[in-house]
């Protein structure tokens, strides 16, 4: 099959590559570019285990071909700390709250909500429940997760968690 060049920037780093044009994005990330934080759960884009932020919006990469994301900006899990390798306040909240058991969910689930806490800084508990609900977490129960969003977007914020509570 013929392959189409794609130039994309990932995680700040820009990327060439010659795709077939049925590669979806998510095998794209996994098989070519090595970055495996984002996971295959379920093929039918209901699980959100793929997600990434492309353009400034949550996708799930199951649902999107390679070369749709030509000339795109893209996020992943891997992306997410500092060069330094300080965590992004909401890696340390999924640490800090207890975010996570298995952990195959928590990199879709913190990409989601990075472009959560973009969109509104400073969500209720509603409506983080609201904006991860196409993330299915089959471990957690959901309540250390909110209260790690919770963590960070009071860090991001500036607040103390003890402000935040209150």
């Amino acid at each position: 099959m013929p392959k189409t060049p794609i130039a994309l920037t990932v995680n700040g780093a820009q990327v060439e590559a010659l795709v077939e044009p049925r590669t979806l994005l998510i095998h794209f990330l996994r098989e070519q570019l090595d970055l495996t934080g984002a996971h295959i759960g379920c093929d039918t884009s209901h699980c959100g285990a793929c997600t990434v932020d492309l353009d400034g919006r949550s996708v799930k990469s199951c649902t999107l071909f390679a070369v749709q994301a030509d000339g795109a900006e893209i996020r992943t899990i891997e992306g997410m700390a500092a060069a330094d390798g300080t965590l992004h306040p909401l890696q340390e909240g999924f640490r800090e709250m207890h975010g996570l058991q298995c952990g195959f969910c928590t990199p879709g689930m913190i990409m989601r909500a990075y472009r959560l806490l973009q969109e509104s800084p400073r969500p209720t508990e509603d409506e983080i429940r609201a904006g991860i609900a196409g993330n299915l977490c089959r471990c957690t129960g959901y309540q250390n997760i909110v209260r790690a969003i919770q963590y960070a977007s009071a860090k991001l914020a500036g607040e103390s968690l003890q402000e935040a509570a209150e």
